[in-house]
């Protein structure tokens, strides 16, 4: 049994979540993907994988020996990517990971203008709104849009993100602008539901910080779904500009509490530490970043 090889398409199997899809990712006969696991097993002495006709989830040992496979390989592809020219060519699928709204607004093109230049890079963009974890998930980057906490990961700041207190001029006229952040209590509120800080708004101003309690008649983990509903009249809005930036500039919305402002946050590329970055993560990182430092990215990023 070649070891290394049935390390490589265990974790595959784990990743896909499952024998055929394994099999279809690697260019492999399911019988012989299955047939690498057993051996597998069977060398180790341990059952990895729960196997049903609907579904294949590891065990314990499995989840165990996967982690470590996934340590074992990355260290070898770094060992091949030390003296092989993809150190200076970027080549090789790129997995990326970033949030529905940003992707769909700004990163998609960004992404298509990217591989234009690099013909020998293919990328697989997943959009979500939920939290990830890039290692265990096996993406190569990932974007994330926050106040960034500590971390195993490295992150490379692309640019900051400015956020504006918005509503609609028909919401404003009817229920008046609010004068003072205490004055949100009093409000119909659209809240991003992925904040931790649950339904209450940080703001800055006056000389102090300001937390306030807001009636939220409208939680969604996703700002499009947030700016669309206060261009309906339904409340007020914490908006990124890069989600809300035409609307503002057109007045269809219009910022309150100015004077206020709510927590700085950015944009960050996630990547996991290595010793070797590859070319296809170093080369995205870098045109990532002169990409959100153009002209016309500057009101987005405040």
């Amino acid at each position: 049994m070649d070891k290394l090889e049935a390390m490589r398409v265990f974790a595959q199997v784990v990743t896909h979540g499952g024998f055929s899809a394994a099999a279809r990712e690697i260019g492999m006969s399911r019988s012989a993907v299955s047939k690498h696991v057993m051996d597998l097993e069977a060398s180790l002495g341990v059952q990895l994988l729960h196997r049903t006709t609907r579904q294949t989830s590891t065990t314990d040992a499995g989840l165990a020996y996967f982690e470590r496979c996934q340590a074992i390989l990355a260290e070898i592809e770094e060992a091949e990517l030390a003296i092989s020219d993809a150190q200076q060519a970027p080549r090789g699928q790129l997995r990326i990971n970033a949030p529905m709204s940003f992707g769909t607004l700004h990163l998609g093109s960004a992404i298509a203008d990217f591989m234009q230049r690099y013909r020998d890079v293919q990328v697989q963009l997943v959009l979500n709104d939920r939290f990830v974890d890039p290692i265990a998930e096996g993406f190569d980057i990932t974007i994330r849009i926050a106040e960034l906490e500590d971390s195993s990961m490295i992150a490379r700041r692309i640019m900051p993100a400015r956020r504006v207190l918005c509503a609609s001029p028909a919401y404003l006229r009817e229920r008046g602008a609010p004068k003072t952040p205490d004055d949100l209590r009093r409000h119909d509120c659209l809240h991003y539901g992925n904040l931790t800080t649950g339904a209450q708004w940080k703001l800055t101003g006056a000389g102090r910080d300001h937390w306030v309690p807001v009636k939220a008649v409208l939680c969604a983990n996703n700002g499009e779904v947030l700016r669309d509903a206060a261009l309906r009249d339904l409340g007020i809005a914490l908006l990124p500009t890069f989600i809300a930036g035409r609307e503002l500039e057109e007045g269809r919305l219009a910022a309150v509490l100015a004077e206020y402002e709510p927590p700085p946050i950015g944009v960050y590329a996630l990547y996991p530490p290595a010793r070797y970055l590859s070319a296809k993560v170093r080369v995205f990182l870098d045109f990532l970043a002169a990409r959100f430092a153009e002209d016309r990215y500057r009101e987005i990023a405040g």
